[in-house]
C-alpha cells in the first residue's frame, strides 16, 4: 500500500508531463491524418465562421489551440534550457545573460506562434486583421505592460542595474535587486519586504545606485557644539572618531567642516567612507556617533539643546493704580 501511495504520489507530481505526452499524441495525430472522423464533424459549415475572407472552422480552432499550446509548451522547455546553461557562464554578466535569454525567448515564441497556426492551417495572411486589433490593444489596455517590457530591454542593455546592487528610489525605499526580469525588477528590503517595481519606474523615476561602479558609500553626521568650546580640539575629536572606526577608508579621507552659527550651537558637518555600503550605513553611523559623545564628555565640550529663557513680568493690579 505503501509503495502504491508513494507512485500514486509521484504520478501527481508528474501530472504536467503527462498533459504535454497527451497534447503531444494528439497533434501527431491531427498532423498525421488520423483524426479524420472528428475533422469531418468540426470541419462543418454549421461550426465554422468568416475572417477576413478565410474560413474557419471549430476543427481549425481545437486544432489551433493544441497546436500552440504544445508548441508553446515545447518552447519553454527549450528556454528553461538556455536559461539553465546561460546561468552557468559565470564570465557573462547577469544583465547580459537575462537580457541573452530574454531576447531567445521572444524569438522562440513568436516563432513557436507562427508554427502553430501553420500546423493548424490557419491563413497568416488573416493576421493583418489581428494585427490591427493587438495594436489598438496596446494603445489601450496593454499600454503599461508594452512600456514595462521596454524599460526591461533597456535595462537590461545598459547595465544600470544588475542582480545583488544596492539601489535607492525616489520615494526612500531602498534594498537590494534580487531578480530583473523583463516587466518588473524584484527589491528585498532591509526589514525583508520584497517589492515588485515595475521597469517603467526605474527609467522614468529617479534611481540611486549606491553599487553601480563600486561600493564605496559615503556618511554624514550632524554634530552641535556649544558656544565658548574649543572648536579646534571638537573638529580633531570628530575626525579621529571617523578614522578609528574599521569600516571607514582612508580615501577618501573623513572631512569635517564647520557649517553654521545656530540659535542654540556652532553646527559641524561630519563625512566619512565605508568600503562596503552593502554592508550597512546605520551600524557604522552609530558607532561613531556613541565615539564622539564619549571623546566630548572626556574633553570636556558640550553638545547643547535648544533652551529658551522666560521673563516673567507682573503687572499692577487695577486696585494699585
Amino acid at each position: 500500500m505503501k509503495a502504491m501511495g508513494e507512485a500514486l504520489k509521484w504520478l501527481l507530481s508528474q501530472w504536467k508531463w503527462g498533459v504535454f505526452l497527451i497534447l503531444l499524441g494528439i497533434l501527431i495525430a491531427i498532423v498525421t491524418g488520423r483524426f479524420a472522423a472528428v475533422e469531418a464533424i468540426l470541419d462543418q459549415d454549421s461550426f465554422a465562421f468568416t475572417l477576413g475572407g478565410s474560413r474557419i472552422s471549430a476543427y481549425d480552432v481545437a486544432t489551433g489551440i493544441i497546436a500552440l499550446a504544445t508548441v508553446f509548451w515545447i518552447v519553454g522547455i527549450i528556454a528553461g534550457y538556455f536559461d539553465r546553461r546561460l546561468r552557468k557562464m559565470e564570465k557573462i554578466r547577469s544583465s547580459t545573460r537575462t537580457l541573452i535569454s530574454n531576447v531567445i525567448r521572444i524569438v522562440l515564441y513568436i516563432l513557436a506562434f507562427l508554427i502553430g497556426l501553420e500546423i493548424a492551417g490557419v491563413d497568416l495572411t488573416a493576421l493583418t486583421i489581428f494585427s490591427g486589433a493587438l495594436g489598438i490593444g496596446l494603445g489601450f489596455g496593454l499600454q503599461k505592460i508594452a512600456s514595462n517590457f521596454v524599460s526591461g530591454l533597456i535595462l537590461l542593455a545598459e547595465n544600470s542595474i544588475e542582480e545583488g546592487d544596492l539601489i535607492e528610489l525616489s520615494d526612500g525605499t531602498a534594498g537590494f535587486v534580487r531578480k530583473s526580469s523583463a516587466r518588473y525588477i524584484l527589491l528585498e528590503t532591509f526589514d525583508g519586504r520584497e517589492i515588485l517595481v515595475p521597469n517603467e519606474d526605474m527609467i522614468t523615476g529617479r534611481v540611486v545606485n549606491w553599487t553601480l561602479s563600486n561600493n564605496k558609500g559615503r556618511i554624514k553626521i550632524d554634530v552641535g557644539v556649544a558656544y565658548g568650546s574649543d572648536l579646534h580640539k571638537a573638529k580633531e575629536l570628530m575626525l579621529e572618531a571617523a578614522s578609528n572606526h574599521p569600516m571607514a577608508i582612508a580615501d577618501p579621507k573623513p572631512m569635517c567642516v564647520l557649517t553654521t552659527f545656530g540659535e542654540s550651537s556652532i553646527d559641524f558637518m561630519l563625512l566619512f567612507w565605508v568600503d562596503d555600503v552593502t554592508a550597512g550605513r546605520l551600524e557604522p553611523q552609530s558607532e561613531v556617533m556613541f565615539a564622539i559623545d564619549d571623546a566630548f564628555r572626556e574633553n570636556g565640550i558640550t553638545i547643547p539643546f535648544p533652551q529658551r529663557d522666560v521673563h516673567m513680568i507682573q503687572v499692577p493690579s487695577g486696585d494699585e493704580q
